[in-house]
């Protein structure tokens, strides 16, 4: 997630844009200034339910004096000094951009885990996330800000599509099956995802763009099934558009002989 703020006590993912107003010193506090927050290069967190998912945040921060560090963590709940949940990093690495200016680079992992850990999630912690965002300048001052922005942190998804039957006579019944699945990071492994709407897609064997025909929903096991009439040699697809916990994902698409 790529944020561009000027740092601010209480400042809330509400505000991704912050600004010094009109003829307002941007260091009027004394303190330093957070100028740009990256975390995982602008994208949501994926996680999967076995593999370790590693990431880094780069924080950027300026103050007359210079600045010796600035980080980030991301930490899920209410509050910060409540959280539930927290990713936290290795010493952070700092490359100074110009006297004022500090660019620090964290580099993170995250994995599925059914316990109560700093850098674990389980199921109940998958959706947004807070970033935490601090910086500390040569003359001794810090800035901290504990929601500077927000980031999703999903479980990933698999989907799948098949059309039968292959070949198929023009006019008649084509029964396109599949599954939409996500990683249950408590279990560590894959489940269907019930009671989702997926729209089955179709596209011509000439043509790079896919229309939707219908919306479909998983059953309790993630199933998915519909019939359509057979009109042209093309592929047919599921494509789910994705939920806070989950990302969106296109099956690959399943290509039809119609004679």
């Amino acid at each position: 997630m790529r944020i561009h703020a000027a740092a601010m006590a209480g400042a809330t993912s509400a505000a991704l844009l912050l600004t010094a107003g009109a003829g307002v010193p941007a260091h009027a506090d004394g303190k330093p200034v957070i100028t740009e927050v990256v975390v995982n290069k602008g994208k949501n967190i994926l996680v999967g339910p076995t593999a370790v998912t590693k990431f880094s945040a780069q924080v950027t921060a300026t103050d007359p004096s210079g600045v010796i560090v600035a980080d980030a963590q991301l930490w899920f709940g209410t509050s910060y000094d409540n959280h539930t949940g927290g990713l936290s990093y290795d010493t952070p690495t700092c490359r100074a951009v110009n006297s004022t200016t500090t660019t620090c680079t964290m580099n993170f992992q995250v994995e599925a885990d059914t316990r109560d850990m700093t850098n674990v999630v389980s199921n109940a912690k998958a959706g947004t996330w807070h970033i935490f965002a601090s910086a500390f300048s040569k003359d001794r001052v810090q800035t901290v800000v504990d929601s500077y922005a927000t980031i999703k942190v999903q479980r990933t998804s698999q989907l799948t599509a098949n059309a039968a039957p292959e070949p198929v006579k023009k006019g008649k019944t084509l029964t396109v099956t599949g599954k939409l699945s996500r990683a249950n990071w408590n279990t560590r492994k894959y489940a269907g995802y019930s009671g989702q709407s997926v729209k089955l897609q179709y596209r011509p064997k000439n043509s790079s763009t896919y229309t939707t025909l219908k919306t479909v929903t998983t059953s309790s096991t993630g199933q998915l099934k519909t019939a359509v009439k057979a009109t042209t040699d093309g592929y047919y697809r599921y494509s789910f558009p994705g939920t806070t916990t989950t990302p969106a994902i296109n099956a690959t698409g399943d290509y039809v002989d119609v004679r």
